[in-house]
């Protein structure tokens, strides 16, 4: 398999998603990744409209702002915007190609769920997206390992990061706002603040907070 170009200086993790909203096993996972394959940070990148997902409920840009709130402070994480600045379906082949174009000597490594395996000959360009980047499975099973993987072709490889089990989902989340619920450490304190501010997912605006009326 080709990689990025040879003595590469620099090597970084893309986490990719919806973050709608940002949790903290979105942070754990990026941490763990990290930490595993020594990488300088992580990038989470939010989508604009979500290939397989369609539109989601909270517009690009509030999840983009929930995904910068849930990593300030953090050395190692940061939010790009790349998806978001471009518009329309987020396609990982595009934002792999923009960011190699921007940053030649990065060797950047894509992070996907063990869930996701099932689904990855559906994505746009499969094929191409082990030349552009390192494929990093997380998952439940395992260590730090590299297998063989017959998606999208039998001939390529991915690199595997055990996790520990974490039954936390953005769509548990939402479920919990509209019924009134805490949401207390299942996403970082600055993000729930945020989430009740502009009234999102159906949660009353708070008193004095400004922003979008209540989305249900």
């Amino acid at each position: 398999m080709t990689h990025a170009a040879g003595g590469a200086r620099v090597r970084k993790g893309l986490l990719g998603g919806t973050f709608n909203p940002p949790h903290v096993a979105h942070l754990i996972v990026a941490h763990i990744v990290r930490e595993s394959l020594g990488l300088e940070r992580v990038l989470l990148v939010p989508t604009s409209v979500h290939a397989f997902k369609g539109e989601a409920e909270i517009g690009a840009r509030d999840r983009a702002v929930m995904a910068e709130l849930a990593v300030a402070g953090d050395p190692v994480l940061e939010v790009d915007r790349i998806e978001v600045e471009r518009g329309g379906i987020s396609y990982t082949v595009d934002t792999l190609r923009e960011l190699r174009a921007r940053e030649p000597d990065t060797l950047w490594h894509l992070i996907v769920g063990q869930d996701n395996l099932s689904e990855f000959r559906q994505w746009r360009e499969a094929e191409q997206l082990p030349e552009l980047a390192e494929i990093v499975v997380v998952g439940r099973e395992g260590g730090t390992s590299r297998q063989d993987v017959t998606r999208p072709a039998p001939d390529e490889w991915f690199t595997r990061v055990s996790v520990p089990t974490l039954e936390i989902s953005s769509t548990a989340i939402r479920g919990r706002v509209a019924e009134g619920r805490s949401i207390r450490y299942w996403v970082p304190p600055a993000v729930e603040a945020y989430i009740a501010e502009r009234g999102l997912y159906g949660r009353p605006v708070a008193e004095g907070g400004a922003g979008a009326a209540p989305q249900r």
